[in-house]
């Protein structure tokens, strides 16, 4: 008898601590959420979700290694209290040997474009060429929305669809 009682009281003080702890998860859960909405720069809900777009808008494969080469595109409009938008390309690649993506080092990549004053949407495209093979490329599209002042209001980012350039013919690679 006295097993039963203390196996019904330890599940009553689970339950209880249970019922005790799921609002303090709740708290701490829309705490991070809000934290990290601050760090993403994401919108509330009632407000209209800023457009920024990330494209893979060509990828050229070929054997001839001067041949092969992909086309990233970025688009952003303006929000309330915008003056001018910016963003960055950020080219990654990825081989058969490396787990993760890294970023690719180059003349005129990873360097913020701004727009003009006043401009309601703003696309900006890069292309980058000579890619090696076998790999994996893609671009992340860094957003920024600035007031008058050069003040950030909001960011975000996005990620292209992958450029996959395959293996090719060892003899058409020294061309």
């Amino acid at each position: 008898m006295r097993r039963a009682t203390v196996g019904a009281t330890a599940r009553a003080l689970l339950v209880s601590l249970a019922c005790v702890m799921a609002p303090m998860c709740l708290a701490q859960t829309a705490s991070a959420r809000a934290r990290t909405a601050d760090v993403q720069s994401s919108p509330p809900a009632t407000e209209k979700t800023p457009s920024a777009s990330a494209t893979l808008e060509q990828c050229t494969t070929s054997e001839v290694q001067s041949e092969r080469s992909a086309t990233f595109s970025g688009e952003i409009t303006a929000i309330p209290g915008s003056t001018h938008m910016a963003m960055r390309i950020d080219v990654q690649e990825r081989t058969p040997a490396e787990a993760l993506f890294h970023t690719v080092v180059a003349p005129g990549l990873g360097v913020w474009r701004a727009s003009d004053p006043g401009v309601k949407s703003y696309k900006y495209l890069k292309q980058v060429t000579n890619l090696t093979a076998p790999a994996v490329y893609r671009a992340t599209v860094h957003f920024r929305w600035l007031n008058a002042n050069g003040h950030l209001l909001r960011r975000t980012e996005r990620r292209t669809p992958a450029c996959a350039q395959p293996a090719g013919d060892a003899r058409m690679e020294e061309r």
